[in-house]
């Protein structure tokens, strides 16, 4: 008899520290305040400078403020070495290699981390939170999201909306720009794939 497929958890690759540890090193090669890094993404002084301690982790649409205050790509604070999308471009992420982000209610493998300018940001995400009572709010941020149920069951709260109910091989497609949230409705924390469709276009730079 064929066993079940057993799915990796969420490696150590990327732990908050080391992830810190990297947002603080460009804001200082950059010669930048807390204070100028607070105003350019919004983000309180005080959540950037735990975050560079590796104290907290920070939820998609702050991490995701984070990035484009720094004008960088996500795969940037990853990957000090990630390279821009071009013509012919390939990524290949194995198995338990991609770079975890962490937050208090979900963890992240964040996939191409390698790839810089991407109009998409790939993960696989490991649904922590088991009721919306785990969130502070709902999440927004701008852009288009899908999401494909590996395993488990899945509420999605949307803001102003019934939760919709999905299960394993179920998938849903919305702005991303409405308040959500990802809440496991079965015993086992909920897999999922997710992909964030971002607009504009990121540039690396000091400006």
């Amino acid at each position: 008899m064929q066993q079940p497929m057993k799915l990796l958890e969420p490696s150590a690759t990327a732990t908050e520290a080391n992830l810190g540890a990297r947002v603080r090193e460009i804001r200082k090669s950059r010669k930048w305040t807390l204070k100028e890094v607070s105003e350019r993404t919004g983000l309180a002084i005080s959540t950037i400078s735990k975050m560079e301690r590796g104290e907290i982790s920070l939820t998609y649409d702050r991490f995701m403020r984070l990035a484009q205050g720094l004008g960088l790509d996500v795969g940037e604070l990853f990957d000090a070495e990630a390279e821009g999308f071009s013509h012919g471009t390939v990524s290949v992420t194995r198995a338990g290699d991609a770079p975890v982000h962490r937050s208090a209610t979900y963890d992240y493998d964040m996939l191409a981390s390698d790839v810089t300018g991407k109009h998409m940001v790939p993960m696989i995400g490991h649904i922590k939170a088991h009721s919306f009572g785990a969130f502070e709010d709902f999440i927004s941020h701008p852009g288009e999201e899908f999401i494909y149920v590996i395993e488990g069951t899945l509420a999605v709260h949307l803001k102003g909306r019934d939760p919709i109910t999905l299960t394993k091989g179920d998938s849903i497609y919305f702005d991303s720009g409405l308040g959500h949230a990802y809440v496991s409705t079965s015993d086992k924390d909920a897999i999922v794939l997710g992909v964030c469709w971002k607009p504009g276009e990121q540039r690396s730079n000091g400006t």
